[in-house]
């Protein structure tokens, strides 16, 4: 079992400092939430609570992904770096795929792009991109992206997306895709690359995605071997809890520690110390 330590609504700067003790201590990766802006009014319902409202407060952090990773490599050597989730139908494929590209290499491989399509249509108006089809668009857009992020000339010809003989340099290392979401439609879009994001879940509902997703990938002729499943559980924290999610094959936690000791308040020092003691408290720190 992997665990990856979340920097949702942490101070930006804070997240250098987590991210340098999370890799001292051997975590095996953090992850890093996407939004461009936050609108204080909407008429989109948040889809992942119950009344709707979203989960942070106004003036919360979000700090861009791909410019963020470029500066946690270097100050780290081995954590990963997942987005939870990124979403690329809002962006220009171009540009994301440059962003993206160059940190996975500032990052020497060490980018697992998560994404998502999106929920919320005002931020996308604002972006200047269409919220119809987005999921469509979404699939070319990784398609597209990964030959731009080939060595050598490529072209493409989409239904969205169209690109003339050209080559964008530099060409990173690998960068495996995660989807995010709980639909058919985005366990199915998931089972077709090479993981799964999870929101918020309990372990139950978790166990419940990996047997459908198990069941997706055997009718597309794809074993489990090497499919990453990453996802937060809600009511899971001591060993026995990840034993029973990693059997039912979920390959990877993602946590904020410092919850289980110090709560949502936690200074700085609070947090790092709850990153020491949890791994200690479940033996992982050998």
């Amino acid at each position: 079992m992997k665990f990856y330590v979340s920097s949702a609504f942490l101070n930006t700067p804070d997240i250098i400092e987590i991210a340098r003790a999370a890799d001292e201590l051997g975590y095996d990766g953090l992850g890093i939430p996407d939004h461009v802006v936050n609108l204080e009014t909407l008429q989109t319902p948040y889809p992942y609570t119950k009344d709707g409202q979203r989960r942070w407060q106004p003036f919360t952090d979000w700090p861009d992904p791909w410019v963020l990773v470029g500066a946690l490599a270097q100050v780290t050597t081995r954590l990963k770096f997942v987005t939870t989730v990124y979403i690329p139908a809002m962006r220009n494929p171009y540009s994301a795929a440059k962003a993206i590209g160059t940190a996975a290499l500032l990052a020497s491989g060490r980018i697992e792009l998560g994404i998502g399509v999106g929920w919320c249509r005002e931020e996308f108006e604002l972006m200047g991109e269409q919220f119809a089809a987005r999921g469509k668009r979404t699939e070319e857009m990784i398609d597209l992206m990964r030959e731009l992020w080939s060595p050598g000339w490529t072209e493409f010809d989409g239904s969205f997306y169209q690109a003339p003989r050209l080559e964008m340099q530099p060409t990173p290392p690998p960068i495996p895709v995660y989807v995010g979401g709980l639909s058919d439609i985005a366990l199915r879009r998931a089972a077709r690359y090479d993981g799964w994001i999870g929101d918020l879940i309990k372990t139950d509902h978790a166990i419940e995605a990996v047997g459908r997703l198990r069941e997706l990938r055997a009718e597309n002729g794809l074993s489990m071997d090497n499919f990453t499943i990453l996802t937060p559980l809600t009511d899971a924290f001591t060993v026995a809890h990840y034993r029973r999610a990693e059997e039912a094959g979920i390959t990877g936690i993602i946590t904020m520690p410092w919850m289980f000791y110090a709560g949502p308040d936690a200074t700085l020092a609070e947090k790092i110390d709850g990153l020491r003691r949890f791994r200690k408290d479940l033996q992982l720190d050998g």
